[in-house]
């Protein structure tokens, strides 16, 4: 096996297995921001969680597939490495920023859900 191609697959393999940590820890510490914000419905907000890591793993994998190919051949061990924290850190920026934008948007729900029950509506 040649450099260039162990690199693809040690990327592929931490960028699927930090792909899965991240949501797994976001699923089991949004469940109960999600079933306060859906007052207390566990099945709903089950269901929602359920959802939002389903469309997590598409746009992190997609990214991660789109985002795998390397200029060129990995002609060292070191060209190896350099290549892996280039990509490695990538896929952890896009990581960081799909949550950041995941707890602004249900924090944005959770803000209008609050003022709809201070005005009286359901």
């Amino acid at each position: 096996m040649d450099l260039t191609v162990l690199t693809y697959v040690v990327y592929l393999l931490l960028s699927v297995i930090l792909t899965v940590w991240v949501a797994r820890t976001l699923s089991r510490t949004g469940h109960v921001f999600l079933v306060t914000l859906l007052r207390g419905d566990e099945l709903v907000a089950g269901a929602v969680n359920r959802l939002l890591v389903v469309g997590f793993y598409l746009l992190d994998l997609g990214f991660v597939t789109l985002f795998m190919r390397i200029g060129g051949t990995v002609a060292s061990i070191r060209a190896c490495f350099e290549a892996l924290s280039v990509k490695i850190g990538t896929v952890l920026l896009v990581l960081g920023v799909i949550h950041l934008a995941n707890v602004y948007l249900l924090a944005r729900i959770r803000r209008r859900s609050m003022r709809m029950l201070a005005r009286g509506g359901e």
